[in-house]
C-alpha cells in the first residue's frame, strides 16, 4: 500500500505500476495490508530526471494494465518505455525503457533493442542465459549501446528485469534517499528533510518518520 505527502493511497498488485516522480521533492511510505499474510515479492527502480523536470512539482500515477505479448514461450510486460511497437502509457522524462520478461517453463526469445540506448538485465527469479553467459537472482549484467537485438534463454522458468535508455550524461550524486547533481545541492536536500521543510510534505501513515543519518557526501567513484 503505497502513501505519499500529495495524500494518494494506492495499493499494488502483482503486474501492476506505481510510478512517483519526486521532482522538487516527495516522501512516501510503502506498507504492508494489514490483511495479507504471504510474502511479498517486487522491484523498486530509480529513474533519474533530467534538468528540465528535476525542479518541477512532484507527481504519482498507478497503471494497473500495461501492455502485455507472448515472444517464444516467454511472457513480456512492458512497464515504461516502448518495445515492439507496444507503449506503455507510463510517463516519461527521458527516452528509455523498462519490461518484466517472465519464463514460466524452458523457452527462448529474442527482443528487439533500441540501438542508440545502453541496456542492462537484471535476473529476479531463477537463471537465464545471455549469450551463454549464467545470470544469476541479484546479478546485473550491463550489454551496453549498438545492439539491436537481444537473445534470452531459459532452462527451468525464470523473471527478469531488461532496462535501459540514452545514455545519461549528467553526473548524479546520490546520499541516502536524495539524488542531486552537486554536494551542496545533496545537503540542502539533507537539511531540508531533517528540519520538516515543506517542499517535502506530510505523509499518513502508520510509520514514523525515518531521520537521515548524519550527512557524509559519498561522491561517485571515477574511471
Amino acid at each position: 500500500m503505497h502513501h505519499d505527502s500529495l495524500g494518494h493511497e494506492q495499493a499494488i498488485r502483482p503486474g501492476q505500476l506505481n510510478l512517483m516522480s519526486a521532482g522538487n521533492g516527495i516522501s512516501h511510505a510503502e506498507e504492508t495490508p494489514t490483511n495479507f499474510t504471504g510474502r511479498q515479492h517486487g522491484a523498486q527502480l530509480w529513474v533519474a530526471q533530467p534538468n528540465e523536470t528535476r525542479f518541477s512539482a512532484p507527481a504519482f500515477e498507478h497503471h494497473e494494465e500495461l501492455p502485455r505479448l507472448d515472444a517464444g514461450g516467454m511472457d513480456i510486460t512492458v512497464m515504461m518505455g516502448e518495445l515492439d511497437g507496444l507503449r506503455s502509457p507510463a510517463r516519461i522524462d527521458t527516452p528509455l525503457v523498462g519490461v518484466v520478461v517472465e519464463a514460466h517453463t524452458a523457452s527462448q526469445t529474442t527482443i528487439p533493442l533500441d540501438a542508440t540506448f545502453e541496456h542492462a538485465v537484471v535476473v529476479l527469479e531463477g537463471t537465464l542465459s545471455l549469450g551463454g553467459q549464467q545470470i544469476s537472482p541479484g546479478e546485473l549484467v550491463y550489454i551496453g549501446t549498438d545492439r539491436d537485438e537481444l537473445a534470452l534463454r531459459s532452462t527451468e522458468g525464470a523473471t527478469a528485469l531488461v532496462i535501459g535508455g540514452e545514455p545519461f550524461e549528467d553526473e548524479l550524486i546520490m546520499w541516502w534517499n536524495f539524488v542531486a547533481r552537486t554536494d551542496e545541492e545533496a545537503r540542502a536536500a539533507y537539511e531540508d528533510w531533517q528540519e520538516g521543510h515543506e517542499r517535502f510534505g506530510t505523509v499518513t501513515s502508520n510509520l514514523p518518520r525515518i531521520d537521515a543519518p548524519p550527512f557524509k557526501l559519498r561522491r561517485p567513484s571515477k574511471g
